[in-house]
């Protein structure tokens, strides 16, 4: 029998069922790519986050229920406030390593910060109806690494979006941001992968990795405060640095325990 810790993170949010939750599995040791993908799926979390210690500091690897995914940036927020907050890790400062390059969790003020590479968003066309799809028309739409971007006039449009989620799903891209200025906020968004299995995201950490290049060109500023209106919402605070940028915010623990596996 193997048993694990789990712990069950919200992140970006200190309120209670709010922000994004997150599964977070620490291990003394890789477990096989099946078992790690059966636990996610068990979890029926966006996703779940496994690590390992290493020499330079953790291997780090995200699990959708679906699939693993090379970026997420809410569960390595979460892994990184289990390091400090519950399993002693003595520094502020924590290196992640992915399959998207070295990532640092930073802990300043109380905020909990990810250190992550900037993508640019670049205008595309694309042969997809996303009026018929979303229910309103974005007035720009761009390529956004992995992610596509379709940009809207205002809040409101943002809260009125209605996905067929069957139909988004045949969009080629990981996921779909959609994002418009705030009215208390510099901007707001919301995320869709249907694709991965996961509808709507409660707040995506990797999703500002192009936001805040997208929004610094926008609004000429470099140092953010953004809200993801899902239903549960998040807020989230950065800067960007040119070819990385810093995602902050808050984590609340829900759950500790551990799980239970036979005969693997």
């Amino acid at each position: 029998m193997i048993s694990l810790k789990i712990f069950h993170i919200n992140s970006f949010s200190s309120e209670d069922f709010k922000g994004n939750p997150a599964g977070v599995v620490p291990l003394d040791f890789w477990i096989s790519d099946a078992l790690m993908q059966k636990i996610a799926n068990q979890n029926g979390l966006s996703e779940t986050a496994f690590f390992v210690k290493t020499i330079r500091g953790f291997s780090i690897r995200w699990f959708t229920p679906d699939v693993e995914v090379p970026l997420c940036g809410h569960a390595t927020l979460a892994a990184g406030y289990v390091l400090i907050e519950y399993m002693g890790h003595p520094e502020d400062r924590i290196l992640f390593e992915s399959r998207s390059g070295d990532l640092e969790f930073v802990k300043k003020d109380d905020i909990y910060y990810l250190d992550f590479p900037a993508f640019e968003p670049e205008e595309k066309d694309f042969d997809f109806p996303f009026q018929k799809v979303l229910g309103i028309s974005p007035v720009q739409v761009l390529q956004a690494n992995e992610d596509v971007m379709a940009v809207f006039e205002s809040e409101e449009d943002i809260l009125r979006i209605r996905p067929d989620f069957n139909a988004l799903a045949r969009l080629k891209a990981r996921g779909l941001i959609v994002t418009a200025p705030g009215r208390t906020v510099d901007f707001v968004s919301r995320f869709f992968a249907p694709g991965l299995g996961i509808n709507e995201d409660p707040v995506t950490g990797s999703s500002f990795t192009k936001l805040f290049p997208y929004w610094a060109k926008k609004l000429n500023k470099t140092v953010f405060e953004a809200r993801q209106i899902s239903d549960r919402g998040g807020k989230v605070v950065g800067e960007y640095k040119g070819d990385r940028v810093l995602i902050g915010g808050d984590a609340a623990a829900y759950l500790r325990g551990e799980i239970y596996v036979k005969n693997q």
